[in-house]
């Protein structure tokens, strides 16, 4: 089988799914050099560096290139044929001695190139997927999503609260009715509160201390809220990653927030700066009148929970995060839970159409 000095793959990716990476794999198995030449136009919704990066973590070894393409297609136009060649031929930089591609337009691209057409599993006989595909209905082409764009297209559901209102309980819940749906729902991750496992290891070192030490006795230092909120996010990235088109977390950064100001008075901007970072598709505000106080030796007490969970709703609505207020028993929490994120699987993706193409 002929090798070749360089190699060209050209799409949109919009999204990369397990087709686009086959074929890359394929021409890099046949090159010396490869050149993967990423092509957006300004019109959608993932923005070409994003692309371009997921492209790159799934191919390392490929030289991954971007490029703006507000042109339409129309196969039949040799002007605005050369208009695609020229944005194609300055991002490439250099001859191109052969072009990979399971689409029709292929030969003329290749000659186009001056170059020979490798044409790859144009049937998609391996890989019954399409960007069209995987746009109309992400959940149903799950499987052939790679990490970086599952984390991107999962939807995050936060279950955040005052203490001892139950958002592990509704959190767990939730997570194990969406996995037990089965198929590519199975996969539902559960995000861990990382803040009470850093506060289990802070009354830990001090009772190592001095055995006799409480809860009361534990204090806080501002700069540590920086510290678990990126690691609460940390944790809700890799579980985005390897998980179903939902998450479900027990609280995250912006929680952190206001843990912070129930601890230190006032707000961190680092931990703001940390909470704008990557938004959330839905909050659930577990509400403190229907849960009895439990004290499991880290909890202040029950005076504080009416504030705390007036401060969250306060602060959901001050910044337009979408959320709702659970209240009830355990099952009818779980019912409203779901009924919620059900309504916002059924709104779609919302993917922005690409630019017309005349084939």
């Amino acid at each position: 089988m002929r090798r070749f000095g360089h190699g060209l793959v050209l799409g949109k990716f919009y999204p990369p799914h397990a087709g686009h990476h086959h074929l890359v794999r394929t021409a890099q198995d046949r090159c010396e050099r490869l050149t993967v030449l990423v092509c957006a136009a300004s019109v959608e919704s993932v923005p070409l560096a994003d692309r371009v990066a997921w492209m790159r973590e799934a191919h390392p070894e490929a030289d991954v290139v971007g490029a703006v393409d507000d042109i339409p297609v129309d196969l039949h136009d040799p002007e605005i044929w050369e208009a695609h060649m020229a944005i194609f031929r300055a991002a490439v930089g250099r001859p191109v001695d052969a072009v990979f591609t399971s689409e029709e337009y292929g030969t003329e691209l290749a000659r186009r190139f001056g170059a020979e057409e490798v044409c790859v599993d144009p049937a998609r006989t391996l890989f019954p997927v399409s960007g069209t595909a995987v746009r109309a209905d992400p959940a149903a082409c799950w499987d052939y999503l790679g990490p970086a764009v599952r984390a991107r297209l999962a939807r995050r559901i936060v279950v955040l609260g005052a203490e001892s209102t139950g958002t592990t309980t509704l959190s767990r819940d939730l997570a194990a009715h969406y996995r037990a749906r089965g198929g590519v729902w199975a996969a539902t991750g559960w995000v861990e509160e990382y803040g009470r496992r850093y506060s289990e290891e802070k009354l830990a070192a001090a009772r190592a201390a001095d055995p006799g030490a409480t809860w009361a006795e534990v204090a806080f230092t501002s700069e540590e809220f920086p510290l678990i909120a990126r690691r609460q996010d940390a944790a809700e990235e890799r579980a985005a990653r390897a998980g179903s088109p939902v998450l479900i977390c027990d609280t995250d950064s912006f929680a952190t927030g206001i843990w912070h100001e129930r601890y230190m008075g006032g707000r961190n901007a680092e931990v703001e700066r940390i909470a704008a970072g990557r938004p959330r598709d839905l909050y659930l505000l577990t509400e403190d009148a229907d849960v009895p106080f439990e004290d499991d030796g880290l909890r202040d007490g029950p005076e504080l929970r009416p504030w705390m969970t007036g401060r969250f709703r306060e602060e959901l609505e001050a910044t337009g995060r979408r959320f709702l207020a659970v209240r009830g028993d355990r099952g009818a929490r779980l019912a409203t839970a779901v009924a919620a994120v059900d309504e916002l699987l059924a709104e779609g993706w919302r993917f922005a159409d690409p630019l017309p193409e005349n084939r």
